[in-house]
């Protein structure tokens, strides 16, 4: 078995279970858009591939005990590739791709691949795609402040508003919309506007629905 299919496996232990939408599905979806977006921008495949699978690694960490999942992914992802013997270089340029990828981190990565990774995690928030996560992220957040008191601080302003449409609106405001304006390469430029049209198109029809749902005869 070759060092990606190991990684990808190596991963996969670390999502197991996970409530939200930082499934297998979402690393395995960054790392073909960082495949794709290296076609145009260049950098290094092998850097790319592997801090796209490694880079949500400490999030159930996360939802246990707060704190900073890309920070924890980092600290995995440096000791799983110095157990596969990779030259030093090489996990730090992975490393510092973690580091630098959160949304809410606000980080500015120098690397190329950085970059890439930064661009191709925030994209996976776009588009149908993005609807179903942030449906799903949002119900799986509100559900664990329920059971455990534990609230993500950066989330809280939009999730745990009391109305779920009200908060979704305000979600997309806060984050999606804005994703644009903070993406690194032309190419993630492009594919991001491509995916918006699906999600206004989208909030709109929810919008309308809910105001007519609340019409009194």
């Amino acid at each position: 078995m070759d060092l990606i299919e190991k990684t990808r496996e190596f991963a996969a232990t670390f999502h197991e279970g996970e409530p939200s939408s930082h499934d297998m599905s979402h690393i395995n979806r960054v790392e073909a858009l960082c495949m794709e977006i290296q076609k145009e921008e260049g950098g290094d495949l092998l850097i790319l591939r592997l801090a796209a699978l490694l880079h949500d690694v400490g999030v159930i960490k996360e939802h246990e005990e707060g704190g900073d999942h890309a920070l924890y992914s980092a600290e995995i992802a440096a000791e799983f590739l110095s157990r596969a013997g990779l030259e030093k270089k090489i996990i730090e340029a992975v490393t510092y791709c973690i580091l630098t990828h959160r949304f809410s981190g606000g980080k500015s990565p120098e690397t190329i691949e950085a970059r890439i990774l930064q661009d191709a995690d925030r994209l996976d928030a776009l588009g149908a795609i993005g609807i179903f996560r942030s449906i799903l992220s949002m119900g799986a957040l509100r559900m664990l402040k329920h059971t455990t008191g534990l609230d993500k601080g950066s989330s809280k302003k939009t999730v745990y508003i009391d109305d779920p449409v009200e908060g979704f609106n305000e979600y997309m405001r806060y984050k999606p919309f804005t994703i644009p304006e903070r993406l690194n390469t032309d190419t993630a430029k492009r594919i991001a506007g491509e995916r918006l049209k699906i999600m206004h198109l989208y909030l709109e029809a929810l919008n309308l629905e809910n105001e007519n749902g609340k019409l009194k005869p």
